[in-house]
């Protein structure tokens, strides 16, 4: 399987995975309706964790541009490459997002709640505060670029369980830095789905929110870019 292909694949499984515990979790007359902020939290952790067990051997599964503007300035993964992946990123996200939205296209019907519509697909903020909520999508994505950056591999391999630290510190980036903007980390997660959120047709789904869009896009980008020139540092 080529890169491009893997990226697409694995970004695919991560938003359908992880959108799709909140629309479970948020939308009308679904099973886990009121789930709350523990369940969403440990289905993005198993999200990645599949999306990067799939992808890994095939393009290193970053899955994410701020994973991939990190390897690039720290020197690990060549600039002529990272186009192609954020594209197929971005590609991969807009796909999750519409496999959710297939999944769960009775629960949007049945639900009147325009912003609850819209954080299935994106992130919004708690409270919104553009500086802080730029600086939180910032330093969230700093603490999980340097962390991973730290991960060293096992002498032997694990096969896919290699994968598991990764989903934990993505576990607890949601539990501790996630409750101000919902911890986009993640430039595709949040844009790939806020643009399908635009081209579907959802009843009642109100503005996709566009003002807000460009804050988990920069924030991540520039905190995984800073992580990787400090883990360089140290």
């Amino acid at each position: 399987m080529s890169p491009f292909l893997a990226e697409v694949i694995g970004t695919a499984f991560i938003i359908t995975l992880g959108d799709g515990v909140v629309a479970n979790v948020v939308l009308n007359n679904s099973k886990g309706n009121q789930g709350g902020w523990i369940v969403i939290t440990m289905g993005w952790a198993m999200a990645v964790f599949i999306g990067v067990y799939c992808a890994g051997q095939y393009s290193g599964a970053h899955l994410n541009p701020a994973v991939t503007m990190a390897l690039a300035v720290k020197g690990d993964f060549s600039w002529a490459l990272v186009p192609a992946y954020i594209a197929a990123q971005l590609l991969g996200a807009m796909l999750g997002a519409l496999i959710v939205w297939l999944c769960y296209k009775k629960q949007f019907d049945a639900t009147s709640d325009a912003a609850g519509k819209l954080g299935v697909f994106c992130t919004i903020p708690a409270i919104r505060n553009t500086g802080y909520n730029f600086l939180t999508e910032l330093l969230a994505t700093f603490v999980f670029v340097l962390a991973i950056l730290f991960i060293t591999k096992p002498a032997t391999g694990i096969g896919s369980l290699d994968a598991l630290p990764v989903a934990f510190v993505v576990l607890a980036i949601g539990l501790s830095l996630g409750g101000p903007t919902g911890y986009a980390i993640n430039p595709a997660r949040d844009l790939g789905p806020r643009l399908m959120h635009a081209l579907l047709p959802i009843s009642g789904k109100g503005s996709s929110d566009w003002s807000y869009a460009w804050v988990p896009i920069a924030g991540p980008l520039l905190g995984g870019i800073a992580a990787a020139l400090i883990f360089t540092f140290l």
